[in-house]
């Protein structure tokens, strides 16, 4: 398998240490703290873990509290709110160093029939047509401070392919959307839990980003402040994130140093799979 999505694998195998606790160990991956798809990706593996077999995720809450160490381990505590006879609830706590980093709701269901529909998907160019979004381009690693060229350089467990193509390093004003194709780098197993947390982990790419196209800067522009702030997703349908997934984001407003973003996922057949949002600071560093 790829090295980088081995590796990621490997993130969200959770020691469990005691009944409904677990440890994580983090990744590095050029972010100045722990990335926060990794923190939601084993906070929901650590909620798995507590549940029922059969009963799948469909929708989840988290707060970022506080940013994550990477050099020192995390612990998930599960709280069992709630198991009824179709729905499941969980509350996860994120702690490191003696803190809270980080909780999560998160609701599982047993699978029942009921109405169906949904919006379409955008007109957009197949992936195929998209030339891959990774590695940057040289003159703009070069222009990157180190640890986002590390980043960008690094083995990536997913691959990217962008229908609106910008440059972040010389970022100009453009409409609050963004359509990119997504999917992980090899073949994952078929096991409808590693999909649906790695799905969390990857929504946390690009998705805040979606608020600073207005206004002609990004996160490379060493006077913006960027964070998540928080961060919720909803499992619809199946799905699987070694096949193209369509991120379609858009960010309906920012204000009071806040930007929001919210997204629709679409697997390549057309069908709606999930739907996320997230509000994050977005603000001049000289107002920090």
């Amino acid at each position: 398998m790829h090295p980088g999505l081995a590796e990621l694998l490997r993130l969200l195998e959770l020691e469990q240490l005691e009944i409904n606790l677990f440890r994580g160990v983090s990744r590095d991956i050029g972010s100045p703290q722990v990335f926060g798809g990794q923190v939601l990706g084993q906070g929901l593996r650590a909620a798995y873990g507590t549940v029922e077999a059969g009963r799948v995720a469909h929708s989840l809450h988290a707060y970022f509290l506080r940013r994550g160490d990477f050099n020192a381990p995390i612990v998930y505590f599960v709280d069992r709110s709630r198991d009824g006879a179709s729905f499941t609830s969980r509350r996860v706590t994120a702690i490191q160093h003696g803190e809270q980093i980080f909780h999560m709701s998160a609701s599982f269901q047993v699978a029942q029939p009921g109405v169906e529909h949904q919006i379409a998907m955008p007109d957009v160019p197949p992936p195929e047509s998209l030339r891959e979004s990774d590695p940057a381009p040289k003159a703009a690693l070069e222009a990157m401070p180190e640890k986002a060229r590390r980043q960008y350089a690094s083995a990536r467990p997913f691959e990217f392919r962008m229908v609106e193509r910008g440059d972040p390093t010389q970022p100009k004003n453009a409409p609050p959307l963004q359509h990119i194709w997504m999917r992980a780098i090899d073949r994952l197993p078929d096991d409808d839990v590693l999909h649906r947390c790695l799905l969390a982990y990857v929504s946390d790419f690009f998705l805040l980003d979606t608020a600073t196209l207005p206004h002609g800067t990004s996160f490379l522009k060493p006077t913006l402040v960027m964070a998540s702030i928080d961060h919720a997703l909803w499992f619809h349908r199946t799905l699987r994130v070694d096949d193209w997934l369509l991120y379609a984001m858009e960010s309906p407003s920012a204000s009071g140093a806040r930007g929001f973003a919210r997204a629709s996922v679409f697997a390549r057949d057309g069908r709606l799979v999930a739907s996320a949002a997230q509000e994050g600071l977005v603000r001049s560093r000289k107002d920090s």
